[in-house]
């Protein structure tokens, strides 16, 4: 008998694994208080996890495989990942255990650890998920200056043929981030598509009564991650049927009253591998090759250089640069992350949205998450240990290979610009320029100093000076200093006593 680990995040139905039925292999997957307890994490997280991991082990019973699962109450259930290993091996006398590479740094080591422990031999495999290797971004960035992320997009592109023709990108240009940079103006949007939440609301209460800690709330009606590789194809057809046509275009927005916009929802799916990248971008190019009347070259590869560029590079950049990646601190920033980013309560309204529609679904867009709540975090001088654990229980996506590198890299650029070629702060005008919650916000976008001054302007400015230092090799900062340079010494020590007073209480803002 051989055991094979399944982890919550491994639930690939097309996995070699399940092409044929052994009776001498049993699968064993366990929900832990071990990953439940690690961060605080959102309770449709927690969820949506369980609820896709009780699919996938049904799926395989369906199927004619065997299977031991533990669930977060079964009293015959550990709670720790080595003695619930060891537990089923003793319990069927398996002379042979197998698991998956882990794609979270902690785990790959723990199951390390656990091999060398254990009295049967132990195999592993790939995931066969991802479109490249763990180290392939590593080999091909070698002896070059810089990690940017566009050429190893090309290479992809070029490696794979997605949008190529005799070796040229279709339409002649590589990328149309230009084209994918507009606000929304308001109109009708398709509303997202909804997923069965049967299951979930069955384990709801189930995480409750275990005592698990979280954070939001949980509403079935709102549930909006789909738990089962059916619905998981379900969810992307939808995406390019009725929402592709506008997503490059108005991929960077954000509104007031729209928590999705044009956005495909499938990135939780995506991250427990129901569905996987290959399947997800040849969907989308089918849709855009059979209505290309109505869905433009530029929608289409905006959401591609998402998948096969952004997912790619940032997976590859984790396992090139852990374990020492988790520890950067570049910036020396050591402030404490506001009580509001728990609660909502501010009076700002792009914080104040943007984290009670977190709060409420678990969710928020890439921009939201780099330039509303991580720009306000860096401009506030955070210790990114703190704004990593919020990232990493807050979304219901975040798993840490792409959580890490998003949230210390992109968006508090603790790396020093390994991932990042500057900073991505901003005062209120970038705010203003992609949505409208300035029009509802309590204080002036346009003003530095005085009471109803924009918080993000005083403090923009006031990290530019106190960064300088860190700063100062950076060219793509230069016109931003030179701006800085033009403010009189009078009206920047007002800005910078307008940030130190919001840097000292930020909860009062």
């Amino acid at each position: 008998m051989e055991i094979r680990l399944i982890l919550g995040d491994q639930l690939n139905e097309k996995h070699i694994w399940f092409t044929a039925l052994d009776d001498n292999v049993c699968y064993v997957m366990f929900e832990m208080r071990q990953e439940t307890d690690y961060v605080k994490h959102h309770i449709q997280k927690v969820v949506a996890f369980f609820a896709a991991m009780r699919s996938f082990a049904r799926k395989l019973e369906e199927n004619g495989h065997q299977i031991l699962y533990y669930t977060i109450d079964d009293p015959n259930n550990t709670q720790d990942l080595q003695k619930n290993i060891e537990k089923a091996i003793n319990l069927f006398n398996a002379k042979k255990f197998a698991y998956q590479q882990p794609d979270e740094y902690r785990l790959d080591k723990q199951l390390e650890e656990i091999s060398t422990q254990l009295e049967v031999p132990t195999k592993t495999y790939d995931t066969e998920h991802f479109l490249t290797t763990r180290d392939e971004l590593k080999t091909f960035y070698e002896g070059k200056k810089s990690l940017v992320m566009e050429f190893f997009y090309r290479y992809m592109r070029k490696k794979h043929q997605y949008l190529m023709i005799d070796g040229q990108p279709e339409g002649g240009s590589w990328n149309y981030d230009k084209f994918n940079r507009n606000t929304w103006k308001g109109g009708t949007i398709p509303p997202p598509y909804k997923p069965d939440a049967t299951l979930a609301k069955e384990i709801f209460p189930q995480v409750k009564a275990a005592g698990i800690s979280t954070i939001g709330t949980f509403n079935a009606d709102e549930f909006l991650f789909a738990t089962t590789r059916k619905d998981s194809l379900a969810q992307l057809d939808y995406f390019c049927t009725y929402l592709l046509q506008d997503f490059g275009t108005f991929q960077d927005a954000m509104h007031q009253d729209e928590t999705n916009l044009f956005h495909a929802r499938i990135s939780f799916s995506l991250n427990v591998k129901l569905i996987d990248p290959a399947e997800v971008i040849e969907h989308a190019i089918a849709a855009y090759r059979k209505n290309n009347d109505r869905i433009s070259l530029s929608q289409i590869e905006g959401f591609v250089r998402q998948i096969l560029g952004w997912r790619e590079y940032i997976r590859g950049l984790y396992w090139k640069e852990m374990p020492q990646y988790k520890k950067k601190n570049e910036l020396n920033n050591f402030g404490k992350l506001p009580a509001f980013y728990w609660t909502g309560k501010t009076k700002m309204n792009c914080l104040k949205t943007s984290i009670e529609n977190s709060l409420q679904h678990a969710y928020a867009h890439h921009i939201q998450r780099l330039m509303i709540t991580g720009n306000f975090a860096l401009l506030l001088q955070t210790n990114p240990d703190e704004v990593d654990h919020w990232y990493l229980g807050i979304y219901a996506d975040a798993v840490e290979w792409v959580q890490l590198p998003n949230t210390r890299g992109m968006s508090q650029y603790a790396d020093g610009g390994i991932l990042a070629t500057k900073p991505y702060v901003s005062s209120g005008s970038y705010v203003n320029k992609m949505s409208n919650y300035c029009k509802g916000c309590s204080y002036d976008k346009k003003q530095r100093t005085g009471e109803n001054a924009c918080p993000f302007n005083s403090l923009y400015w006031n990290f530019l000076d106190d960064k300088r230092e860190e700063l100062r090799g950076n060219n793509r900062m230069g016109m931003m200093y030179n701006l800085l340079g033009k403010i009189n010494p009078e009206e920047l020590a007002r800005i910078k006593e307008r940030a130190y007073q919001i840097m000292e209480n930020p909860d009062a803002f």
